[in-house]
């Protein structure tokens, strides 16, 4: 059983940033991410990393790249999405996630509203 404590959430001015984190409780393997839904819109990755603090790769999506970056503290169980200039098309409810099945995120925390609003 994997828990998670999501944090970071909140309402910032356009080219604001936000620091979102997941704390992760339980067993799980080396694949982290940040999902995110908008009202009306599909689920869509945000960015993701497999590996550790000090070795790892990332990925991220084209509409956030050079904006977001996505990191992780093994000494705390925790991994961030760093969230830098951002914009109204960026609101959402962020979901962190771990572990893969079939392609797809398997763990889902409970996800964090992010509101980019003058």
């Amino acid at each position: 059983q994997v828990e998670f404590v999501e944090s970071g959430g909140g309402l910032v001015q356009p080219g604001g940033s936000l620091r979102l984190s997941c704390e992760v409780h339980g067993n799980h393997r080396n694949f982290r991410g940040w999902y995110r839904q908008a009202p009306g819109n599909e689920r869509e990755m945000v960015a993701t990393m497999t590996g550790s603090s000090s070795i790892s790769s990332t990925n991220y999506a084209d509409s956030v790249k050079g904006r977001f970056t996505i990191s992780v503290d093994d000494s705390k169980n925790t991994f961030y999405l760093h969230m830098n200039n951002l914009k109204p098309e960026d609101t959402a409810l962020y979901h962190c996630v771990v572990d893969l099945w079939n392609g797809r995120p398997l763990y889902w925390g409970q996800g964090t509203q992010v509101t980019v609003a003058s």
